[in-house]
């Protein structure tokens, strides 16, 4: 069948029908292009509901773009957090130098956003709720690929059958496990564990971010603003994943603990806020690197397929692009063909910003006093220079103006 015949063949059949795992970010953007280009969509999710505020996410470059064609940048720009200062502290807590935060991270001031994750969702659900089924309170428990489609067995109990299944549930994505096995053959680690939780804003802290380094340890205090929560950051140097605490949130707290016991600065009061803490994420600071992204009728987006770690600062970016462009090859394509065109036109993008961490983001957190050092040097030099214009990976990709099919 050619392209010609596929749209001429979708318009006169029954929309194909599709699943997506995950309602985070990567599955909301995947389920409003699929619905634009003419899918029955479905979305099934675990939490019983959207996850509410969460740390701050960065959205650049081409992924600017795809929220712009999306129509929620508005709402979004009015969500963007205005950092205006980035603090380094040494070991004893005096201050090696303030910079712009642009001038680390590669962004582009008054151009780039940075909204709270839950402002993100909720803008992408917002976009898509009354075009799309959402599911929340189930998942995916079996999957039985056939030549006419996916059947699907819920956790819930209930069994339907898909043309299409897309994993688009995160960097431990069971979807993935189901078609190609366990995580740990594409799991990259990166040599570090983060944990990041909300905690009172005693430190009259406003717009900035205070992070305290020792050799293989960092903390951070995030205010996003004027208000009385701060975002706690600790990260850690670690020589292996620490698979056996992923499920245990007591086992993060104490391995965390156990790392920064005898840590300065406002690190034993963090400590402290961590035990009360009821939103606590903790996870290794790792990417997932696969051959390929596709089996049969199942696709992979977003962390699932490609995460990058936060590193890079790009994990959110490559789930929004990688949505549009996963949507927009099926626009007029079967699976097989779409598949393969969203991977051959998306893996250089991809790859380049997987790469971002081979550019000195993990050097922000050194493991030897030496390397410590360097960074310090490196960082009252960067305080001096005009802020950059941005990466070249973030921009590497222009969205291709896909076939609108409804």
């Amino acid at each position: 069948m050619t392209r010609t015949d596929l749209r001429t063949d979708v318009r006169t059949t029954p929309r194909r029908k599709v699943l997506i795992s995950g309602a985070s970010i990567a599955g909301p953007a995947l389920a409003f292009w699929l619905n634009r280009y003419g899918f029955d969509v479905t979305v099934v999710e675990k939490a019983g509901a959207l996850r509410a505020g969460g740390y701050p996410i960065d959205v650049r470059g081409t992924a600017l773009d795809v929220v712009e064609r999306m129509g929620i940048l508005p709402r979004l720009r009015d969500s963007h957090i205005d950092l205006r200062r980035l603090t380094f502290l040494d070991g004893d807590g005096s201050e090696v130098v303030s910079v712009n935060p642009h001038a680390v991270t590669g962004g582009v001031a008054g151009r780039d956003l940075e909204v709270r994750r839950g402002d993100l969702s909720d803008a992408l659900y917002a976009a898509v709720r009354d075009d799309v089924e959402f599911l929340f309170n189930d998942s995916i428990d079996t999957l039985d690929q056939s030549g006419h489609g996916v059947d699907v067995t819920f956790r819930g109990g209930g069994k339907r059958t898909f043309d299409m299944v897309f994993g688009a549930d995160g960097m431990h994505s069971r979807t993935r496990e189901m078609l190609f096995g366990p995580e740990e053959q594409f799991h990259r680690f990166l040599g570090y564990c983060f944990a990041v939780f909300t905690m009172r804003n005693t430190f009259g802290l406003s717009h900035e971010t205070v992070m305290w380094n020792t050799p293989g340890r960092a903390a951070a205090l995030y205010a996003v603003g004027d208000d009385d929560e701060v975002h706690a950051f600790l990260n850690f140097a670690h020589p292996q994943p620490p698979f056996d605490a992923f499920p245990n949130p007591e086992a993060q707290r104490d391995l965390i603990a156990t790392v920064f016991a005898d840590a300065g600065w406002e690190v034993p009061g963090m400590l402290a806020a961590m035990r009360d803490s009821d939103d606590l994420f903790f996870d290794a600071v790792s990417q997932i690197r696969m051959p390929g992204w596709s089996s049969g009728r199942v696709a992979l987006v977003g962390d699932a397929a490609y995460a990058p770690s936060f590193l890079t600062g790009q994990g959110t970016s490559l789930a929004l692009v990688g949505a549009y462009m996963l949507a927009g090859s099926l626009a007029d394509r079967d699976h097989a063909e779409g598949f393969a065109a969203y991977e051959h036109d998306t893996r250089e993008f991809v790859t380049l910003n997987q790469g971002l961490v081979g550019e000195g983001s993990a050097t922000l957190f050194p493991t030897t006093a030496q390397a410590l050092e360097q960074r310090n040097n490196r960082l009252r030099k960067l305080s001096a220079i005009p802020v950059a214009e941005g990466r070249p990976a973030h921009s590497a990709l222009t969205l291709p103006a896909f076939m609108s099919m409804t």
